[in-house]
């Protein structure tokens, strides 16, 4: 549903004036939230979309909590036969009470303030006293015995499920000790019920870096206080935003002995040994929040929330107070108003129930949103490679061979267990894939169907991996053998030092294993299993295996069924079809709203092209099948030369993949066939080839598959900045698609060659299709067999059911649109790469015949149509460059 009535216009406390799309952007953002709706907003990059994020969500939140405050002091109804001056004496009791807790808070976080800006004076003036302060932990190597690996007797408790629900990677008695020692997710239960949970912000985005910036924007805020001390600072008094961002282990931990591990997974299983009851005193974590360092926790939380920190605020602060900032962010959780934090933190259940928070009424707002699907399928999916299984049975053997006598009871049934399921896997992959495909589905059934495999409850297993911290332990036992063994070697050999031993992996191959485990218990109609063979063959255990989610709504709807009002914003959502058919199918049209904004910059700083033809009048049309045509090559080197005799600085060009620009490349630096039969010796020259020709114009520089982009882009910048300009080829989806910033005289023309369709003809794809069609029937039947119930009465008449026919027609339809989304929202993201501002211009021109169809054109954002030059892919070339001539004339 696209937004039609007039949003209503109010103060949103921008910091400058804003444009009206930003007053259009706000007005949405408020109603959203006070509707209680699902918001998808689009709002080009340039356009101030995080600063409209937050005026708009904020002064409804400022507004909700002085609603609700105003709200509390209504009785309702004078039902009692109390007279009215004793119901007045105790609402003006009960207003005195709230009052006083919020002051007595802001007048601890405004001394804060104060302390904090008096420190930061003498930073910046020099005074010699600030030194880096000890955490008081000895960073030596702890020492290490071979007792430490030897798994601890396990007793799983109810089998089928006990614990609590949800409790995920937790056993019921490690629960009840860690809620022991404060440290569960009920952890300063007693002071977090003193404070009340009002509605507030949970903002989200990709990485820590993009909150950061967000940050940056919240310091411009300066918002009315929601109550003040009395009515005549109603709407004046300002008061400082509450803001707490989270974060995992990995990116809080201030104890050195465990932040110096490698992988998230070692983090937090050290974390989780340092607190068991079995551990010494001296090995336990000094910055555990408990009873005794309570103050310490409250000193956290009133710091946390009287600046706006980002992450690595946090975790020096945990320093500075000697306290654990991963666990003591979560007494401020409750008395924040916005917090940020990253999509995994917020799209797995299970980091939620870590982190102690609820969703329950609040507010969800995640950003940078156009690829939430791919990213909660990400979060679901898994990969292993036969390499990885064959490691993981090699080093449990290991074990085993250790161990076996000290295993007991469950732990050699499971060790046995997992044993057999990893020698199913690696026998259905290194004997039952067919030899001539090179990817295809895999039935689970027979996936598990070696070695007795299916007789194993994985339901149990994969509890026990989970419990038991096996993979911890086994990876533990094989570094300290190699680095024992190391050593020894080392104080025998004399002349000749021995290798060092390789570097643990990021995650201990078991968890992989585990991880997939979690996903064969799914259900079947959420997701597949894959295999994939490298392409181009090589070597044999290479090969994969792979559980793709096929259906996102699953797991994003609990957040939804949960959370007040959801806002999915970004620079490029367009096509919003995939969002309401695929991530919301389950919710009913009046409940979403769309937005898709215009761009801040004048109509005449844009012009956008559909070029079709090139120099000689040769088409475009880089469909799969025409990659190949030398002629139609050579016909774009031939336009790209015309078309940097006119634009000066950078231009970028997209290409469909890395494959595409090497085999472009190589076309452009082959010399011409000369037509003379007695050819020119000279003529045939590398300087006579297209690539010479286009380096004479513009220096050239090729994004890699496998190099960082950041050296490409710097020496691209230079080449700007020193007035040579510059031609960029890029990769539609690649590095430089997205979060790079190509604003002013880096990307005055922007060309996207051909549609970056994925291969259909992969299994993945296949089997992705197949899941909309089925389930798009599956949908439309169960309504067109409503439609064909009897009315009411009182009901108008219904709509004429669709035939069998029609609903598989319609499907089809929906897949196809699904599958030509994914192209263009692709196309999308790179197109926004160019204009970043309002004083920006550039020109954008789309190379391709197909450009002209009416499906794909519709999914191009709304600002790119409008500044499309109406007709230009029936237009010759002559008319682009007379096009691009009066652009760029007189422009500085």
């Amino acid at each position: 549903m696209t937004q039609e009535a007039e949003p209503e216009r109010r103060d949103f406390h921008h910091p400058y004036t804003p444009y009206d799309i930003q007053e259009t952007f706000m007005s949405t953002v408020y109603q959203v939230l006070e509707e209680g709706k699902v918001g998808i907003l689009e709002s080009p990059t340039g356009t101030g979309k995080s600063l409209s994020l937050i005026c708009g969500s904020l002064t409804w939140l400022r507004d909700q909590k002085r609603r609700t405050f105003e709200g509390g002091l209504d009785w309702g109804p004078n039902v009692s036969d109390e007279p009215e001056w004793i119901i007045t004496q105790a609402k003006a009791r009960k207003r005195r009470e709230m009052l006083r807790h919020r002051e007595e808070m802001e007048e601890r976080l405004s001394k804060i303030r104060a302390q904090e800006k008096a420190l930061k004076v003498k930073y910046i003036e020099g005074d010699q006293s600030f030194k880096k302060r000890k955490t008081g932990v000895d960073d030596a190597k702890e020492g290490e015995d071979e007792e430490q690996f030897v798994l601890e007797d396990y007793d799983s408790g109810d089998e089928y499920g006990g614990g609590k629900k949800g409790d995920g990677m937790y056993s019921a008695a490690t629960l009840e000790l860690m809620e022991k020692l404060g440290m569960g997710p009920n952890m300063l239960k007693q002071e977090d019920e003193e404070v009340e949970d009002e509605v507030k912000i949970f903002y989200c985005s990709r990485t820590h870096s993009q909150l950061t910036q967000f940050i940056n924007e919240l310091r411009r805020i300066k918002l009315p206080a929601a109550i003040a001390s009395n009515e005549a600072d109603q709407g004046v008094q300002i008061e400082d935003l509450k803001h707490l961002t989270l974060g995992s282990r990995k990116n809080l931990c201030i104890n050195p002995k465990v932040n110096k591990l490698n992988s998230v997974t070692a983090i937090n299983d050290r974390c989780a040994e340092l607190q068991k009851s079995g551990t010494s005193q001296e090995q336990k974590c000094q910055f555990l929040p408990n009873k005794e360092n309570r103050p310490l926790v409250n000193d956290f939380r009133d710091h946390a929330l009287a600046s706006l920190r980002d992450i690595e605020d946090m975790a020096s602060l945990g320093k500075t107070i000697n306290i654990c900032p991963y666990y003591a962010s979560r007494a401020a959780i409750r008395p924040a108003e916005i917090l940020t934090l990253p999509y995994p933190l917020l799209l797995q259940k299970s980091a939620r129930e870590a982190l102690g928070i609820s969703l329950k009424g609040h507010v969800i707002i995640i950003d940078e949103a156009h690829n939430l699907m791919d990213a909660i399928a990400s979060i679901h999916g898994i990969e292993v490679s036969l390499r990885q299984l064959k490691t993981a049975r090699a080093q449990l053997g290991i074990y085993l061979q250790k161990f076996r006598n000290r295993l007991k009871g469950k732990n050699r049934i499971y060790v046995t267990q997992v044993v057999r399921v990893i020698g199913s896997l690696v026998g259905y992959l290194e004997s039952r894939i067919p030899l001539q495909q090179a990817d295809g589905v895999v039935s689970d059934k027979e996936l598990l169907a070696g070695k007795n495999v299916d007789q194993i409850n994985l339901f149990k297993l994969l509890r026990y991996l989970q419990e038991s911290k096996i993979a911890r332990k086994v990876e533990g036992y094989l570094i300290h053998k190699e680095t024992s063994e190391f050593l020894a070697l080392a104080s025998k050999s004399k002349n000749q030092k021995p290798s060092q031993p390789k570097p643990a992996s990021s995650t201990p191959v078991l968890h992989h294993i585990a991880s997939l485990l979690s996903a064969l218990t799914n259900p079947s109609a959420e997701g597949r299993l894959f295999f994939a063979k490298p392409q181009p063959p090589s070597e044999p255990d290479l090969i994969t295996l792979k559980y793709m989610l096929l259906d996102p709504s699953a797991h994003f709807q609990e957040i939804v069924s949960q959370a007040k009002a959801v806002v999915l914003a970004g620079g490029t959502m367009s096509p919003f079809s995939d969002y309401t058919s695929h991530l919301f199918p389950y919710l009913p049209s009046p409940s979403i709203t769309t937005l898709s904004c215009g761009h801040v910059i004048p109509p005449s700083n844009l012009i956008a092209w559909n070029l079709s033809r090139g120099p000689t009048g040769k088409e475009f049309e880089f469909t799969f099948r025409h990659r190949g045509n030398t002629g139609m090559v050579d016909e774009l080197g031939l336009a790209l030369l015309n078309i940097c005799s006119i634009v000066a600085d950078g231009v970028v060009v997209f290409f469909p993949s890395y494959n595409h620009i090497s085999s472009i490349v190589a076309q452009w630096s082959s010399p011409p066939v000369s037509n003379n039969s007695n050819p020119n010796p000279n003529a045939a020259t590398a300087t006579n080839t297209i690539y010479h020709r286009l380096a004479a114009k513009k220096p050239i520089f090729t994004e890699k598959k496998d190099l960082s982009s950041d050296a490409v882009l710097a020496e691209y910048a230079h080449a700007i900045d020193t007035h040579k300009g510059g031609l960029l080829l890029s990769v539609v989806g690649g590095k430089m698609s997205e979060g790079i910033n190509f604003s002013d005289a880096l990307g005055r023309c922007v060309l996207i060659v051909g549609l970056p369709f994925p291969n259909i003809n992969t299994a993945e794809w296949k089997a992705k299709l197949e899941y909309i069609e089925n389930s798009t029937i599956t949908r439309l039947s169960a309504s067109s067999q409503c439609q064909s119930s009897p009315p009411s009465p009182s009901s108008s008449l219904p709509k004429q059911p669709m035939t069998p026919e029609e609903i598989k027609h319609k499907a089809k339809a929906e897949a196809r649109a699904y599958y030509e989304n994914a192209c263009m929202r692709a196309v999308n993201q790179s197109i926004g790469r160019a204009i970043r501002h309002k004083g920006d211009y550039a020109a954008i021109v789309m190379v391709d015949l197909r450009y002209q169809k009416e499906n794909i054109r519709n999914k191009l954002p709304g600002w790119i149509q409008g500044g499309l030059v109406e007709g230009s892919g029936e237009r010759k070339f002559g008319a682009l460059m007379g096009g691009l001539g009066a652009f760029f004339r007189g422009r500085v």
